[in-house]
């Protein structure tokens, strides 16, 4: 499937990001800015003094409206409308929810969104309901329950154990459970609904994937990163890797998922075996680090979204990556 053009190669364009206080619309502006292509840069984010909004042309402060109001959607309708705006590109989960359950709204409008499939976005959003399909499907699922006491999951799932929200993303909220007062703790401390999980593997075989995906059950050639996670659940280290049965598993999983777009693959290796942990249909929290090493997902996206091309193979280059603070001054 190829979108329909709006707009040529070489032309001047206009492109929202959003969350742009946060790391992934971040790595968002810094793919764009690497590609040199012609564009206005509108950074939307709730904090009107983050640093995103330096790295961006124009700023806009998002208003405090409760996401589902009317006045919410007025406010995206009319600056995509007002600003003649040409692209928009998601960069925080909330985000993309908003956009895919209101893709009606904006339909009439000339700016293009960059989004996933409604189904894949949807089944995305519960960690359990993502486990039931997986088993459904017949691929490889990590065992868990939900609502069972601590003698069940030991009997079922041995130790250690793994406490996660139903919902939510990254290693938010996420706990290794050794032991019964572990299992209590946690327990009284979630505030969300949350599933147990059989613990498998180690830190050393976690792996993102990212696949560009055109809705037809095809994708782009993947980029494998072995992942060391900072305390925020995000990215921290990558290395390329040459992986072959995960660029096989995740070949498989467009063609029964048919994702559209940026899609991120994160997996966990059991010996030969590859457990899919979640699928992000959206960019994600390695973006970035993915544009560097030549798997730019925000080119692809202006290429495949805006102009109606579909982004060819790009040149991976081998490497590690490392995210470290740097301090960012405005006098």
């Amino acid at each position: 499937m190829t979108m329909h053009a709006t707009k040529k190669p070489g032309e001047a364009i206009t492109v929202v990001v959003t969350a742009v206080g946060a790391l992934i619309g971040q790595g968002i502006i810094r793919s764009l800015r690497l590609s040199g292509l012609k564009m206005r840069v509108i950074g939307v984010d709730r904090d009107a003094n983050g640093i995103g909004r330096y790295w961006c042309d124009t700023f806009f402060a998002k208003p405090a409206f409760d996401e589902d109001s009317e006045a919410y959607l007025d406010f995206w309708t009319d600056l995509l409308r007002d600003e003649a705006v040409d692209l928009v590109l998601p960069g925080l989960e909330l985000d993309v929810l908003f956009f895919s359950r209101n893709r009606a709204a904006f339909a009439e409008l000339d700016a293009r969104i960059v989004l996933n499939g409604s189904a894949v976005i949807e089944l995305a959003q519960d960690k359990w309901d993502f486990g039931l399909e997986l088993e459904r499907l017949g691929l490889p699922a990590i065992p868990a329950l939900l609502g069972a006491g601590f003698a069940d999951c030991v009997r079922d799932l041995g130790l250690p154990l793994l406490l996660k929200p139903r919902q939510g993303n990254g290693s938010r909220g996420i706990a290794v459970l050794k032991d019964e007062d572990d299992f209590n703790y946690w327990s009284r401390k979630s505030s969300d609904e949350f599933l147990i999980q059989k613990f498998i593997g180690n830190d050393e075989q976690e792996f993102t994937v990212g696949a560009f995906g055109f809705g037809d059950g095809t994708a782009l050639p993947p980029i494998v990163f072995r992942r060391k996670l900072s305390v925020a659940g995000n990215t921290q280290y990558a290395e390329v890797v040459d992986h072959p049965v995960l660029a096989d598993t995740v070949e498989k999983l467009a063609a029964i998922f048919r994702p559209v777009g940026p899609t991120n693959y994160q997996f966990r290796m059991d010996g030969e075996t590859p457990y899919l942990l979640e699928i992000n249909p959206r960019f994600s929290s390695s973006t970035s680090l993915r544009a560097a090493f030549g798997y730019n997902e925000a080119v692809m996206s202006v290429e495949y979204y805006l102009w109606g091309q579909r982004p060819a193979a790009p040149d991976i280059r081998p490497g590690r990556g490392w995210r470290y603070y740097e301090d960012y001054v405005v006098t």
